[in-house]
């Protein structure tokens, strides 16, 4: 797999960044409508670690982008661009955080609950009978299995975070679950030491949260935070709209707005 796909005429001075970790392709949407405004780089993220995947991000920026780079992460991609922004901070022009988790543990608790309890019964059992066979060290062992398992895991979840939603095109998205576990963990470690919140010291750019009203994650648990730790940084609250914005029927609309006056 290639490690980005470039939408539009270059140069190219943003980057869309996917979410899972291990869900390449899931932004493709979003690259197609932006592209007809300026070059979107689509960076895939393979790296099953961490520091693999900033460095990873970090390549493609300088070696395809044109710094410094607007960049717009989505979910765990939110989370990475927060990362590469801090580390990196003359190649980031702004960050933009879309359906980004929470920054504190105590945000972070209730969103398995909430997505459960929006499922249907039957949903709900077949998401517990996923999430449990991914976390039995004895179960499949097989990375299609398991890659399987994510990808159908992943598909009930997105019903609960979904308010009203288009019908949706999900062929260009796959789920790597070696890559979710190895660096999901890593990033859970780091938020629960505050150290993920601490990067905010290092982050010079304009910092821009976009939040679905109905996301599972709590919209608070990125508003307050990033409120108290950075001097730059705006909050947009979308009425009627999960965790994907731009697949949102009264939502996508005025997401596409904002994202084309940022960029």
């Amino acid at each position: 797999m290639s490690p980005v796909r470039k939408w539009g005429m270059g140069p190219y001075p943003v980057a869309v960044v996917h979410g899972g970790p291990g869900a390449p392709g899931e932004m493709a949407a979003v690259a197609r409508e932006l592209s007809s405004v300026k070059g979107i780089l689509e960076p895939l993220q393979t790296a099953t670690t961490l520091d693999g995947q900033v460095r990873e991000l970090m390549q493609v920026l300088e070696k395809d982008g044109m710094p410094p780079i607007t960049l717009i992460g989505f979910s765990w991609g939110a989370f990475l661009s927060w990362m590469v922004a801090a580390r990196y901070p003359a190649l980031i022009k702004k960050l933009i955080l879309v359906g980004c988790p929470p920054f504190e543990d105590q945000y972070a608790k209730a969103i398995t609950k909430t997505r459960l309890d929006r499922l249907k019964p039957g949903e709900r059992r077949q998401a517990q009978d996923l999430m449990a066979a991914l976390e039995n060290p004895d179960g499949p062992r097989g990375e299609a299995d398991r890659d399987l398992l994510l990808a159908r895991l992943g598909g009930l979840l997105s019903r609960a975070d979904t308010c009203d939603a288009f019908a949706v095109d999900n062929q260009s998205f796959y789920c790597q679950y070696d890559v979710f576990k190895g660096v999901w963990d890593e990033a859970c470690e780091l938020r629960r030491a505050k150290i993920l919140l601490a990067m905010g010291q290092k982050i010079t750019c304009p910092v821009l949260a976009i939040h679905g009203d109905y996301d599972p994650h709590p919209a608070e648990g990125v508003e307050v935070p990033l409120e108290k730790n950075l001097n730059n940084f705006r909050f947009v609250l979308l009425p009627k709209c999960g965790h994907r914005p731009w697949i949102e029927r009264n939502a996508a609309e005025e997401f596409y707005r904002i994202l084309t006056e940022e960029i």
